[in-house]
């Protein structure tokens, strides 16, 4: 009886054995069980996010009217765009100029030859020619190459009031000499002047380039807003090496608040031009004087 016993606990123990090696016994799943280690962590959505970004999106387009409340009734704004910029933000932004009682008096395209390193013999000697043909009045005595063509484009498309203002003739000799070197993009119905000057940033651009072009820009208008992305590199370098005439700042342009903010810059800049705002300003988001 015993060896019986015997003979079937060997049995058995040799058929265990055999399963574990063999990983067919009654252990065989731990191996094929996955840790929990390994195991992805669940993802946990937040069900609240879409209606937070609702909100993000429609609360500046809902305080906007109010905010504006018809502050820029009476003055026209000049659009230029830089190289690359998004026409779909250039057209948002119009939106909101005209929702706060403004006007956008034509869209105009720096062309890339205007700020092209390379190129800067051409702009020079164009400036050059144009002072020479419309009067040494045109620009400062001592304006630089690009301070000299921003000038130039300024006057082109905008002027602080009518006293100032080019006579009918030369803004179209100007719009021509421009447009013929392939500096400046013109729209074909010849735009009133404006008060007010919109740029909207595109591709990166040389920062002295830019800062001489937008600094002559000043010159003309009441002021002067440069708008773009959150973080635009060419709104930074503005910013590290201000202009030498007063310039405001706005980035945040690819989110409604950031295009609510330069409708404010434009308000602002009617009186008080200069600042930086938006979503990395250091004057704050947006100027509400």
């Amino acid at each position: 009886m015993i060896r019986r016993l015997t003979v079937w606990l060997v049995v058995i123990v040799t058929a265990l054995a055999a399963g574990i090696a063999l990983g067919g016994g009654p252990l065989s799943d731990i191996g094929d069980a996955p840790s929990q280690a390994a195991t992805p962590p669940a993802k946990h959505t937040d069900p609240l996010a879409d209606a937070r970004a609702e909100f993000a999106d429609a609360f500046p387009g809902s305080v906007g009217t109010e905010l504006y409340a018809g502050r820029l009734a009476g003055q026209a704004v000049a659009v230029l765009t830089l190289p690359g910029a998004d026409q779909e933000l250039v057209d948002q932004l119009s939106n909101e100029v005209a929702a706060a009682g403004g006007e956008v008096s034509g869209a105009y395209a720096l062309k890339r030859a205007l700020l092209d390193v390379g190129e800067k013999t051409l702009v020079d000697t164009l400036g050059e020619q144009i002072v020479e043909q419309l009067g040494g009045d045109m620009v400062s005595a001592d304006a630089t190459t690009y301070d000299r063509i921003g000038q130039l484009i300024g006057r082109a498309v905008a002027a602080r009031s009518e006293k100032s203002a080019l006579a009918a003739g030369k803004v179209a000799s100007l719009r021509a000499s421009l447009k013929g070197a392939r500096l400046l993009g013109v729209p074909d119905d010849e735009p009133q002047l404006a008060s007010l000057v919109l740029v909207v940033t595109g591709h990166a651009v040389e920062p002295l380039i830019l800062q001489g072009l937008v600094s002559g820009l000043a010159a003309a208008p009441l002021g002067v807003v440069v708008a773009g992305p959150t973080l635009d590199p060419g709104l930074a370098s503005l910013r590290a090496e201000p202009p030498s005439r007063p310039v405001t700042t706005v980035d945040g342009t690819d989110v409604p608040a950031g295009r609510v903010a330069t409708t404010m810059a434009l308000v602002a800049a009617v009186t008080a031009p200069g600042g930086s705002f938006g979503a990395s300003g250091s004057d704050g988001p947006v100027p509400l004087g």
